[in-house]
């Protein structure tokens, strides 16, 4: 089992900025892919972005584009989520995960079907 244990979220006014971090512990593997989703008041969960193992490769979505940044610390088992320019509709509860079946350097997929462990989540709460 892999325990995920989010934290970093908060109250911000839009325009401002968070860092979310998601630590990882417990069974390990040989290269996994880290990526953020969330799922805001009565919608579906949506992914956000993803980083490979290597951290040269990272996939998007088109809202974190331009705004959002991910970086890992594979020694640490650590997963960094970079938030400016925060908006209103950023407001969801945010959710790391770990893809174990990902290749060091392909690229992070988007589906969360491939995401095998997920954490609880943090909350992000952006005002306008």
């Amino acid at each position: 089992q892999v325990q995920l244990v989010e934290s970093g979220g908060g109250l911000v006014q839009a325009g401002g900025s968070l860092r979310l971090s998601c630590a990882a512990s417990g069974r390990t593997f040989s290269s996994y892919a880290m990526g953020w989703f969330r799922r805001a008041p009565g919608k579906e969960r949506e992914f956000v972005i993803a980083i490979a193992w290597s951290g040269g490769t990272t996939s998007y979505a088109d809202s974190a584009k331009g705004r959002f940044t991910i970086s890992r610390d594979n020694a640490k088992n650590i997963v960094y989520l970079q938030m400016n320019s925060l908006k209103p509709e950023d407001t969801a509860v945010y959710y790391c995960a770990v893809a174990p079946a990902v290749g060091a350097v392909a690229a992070p997929p988007k589906r969360a079907i491939y995401y095998t462990y997920w954490g609880q989540g943090t909350q992000v709460t952006v005002s306008s």
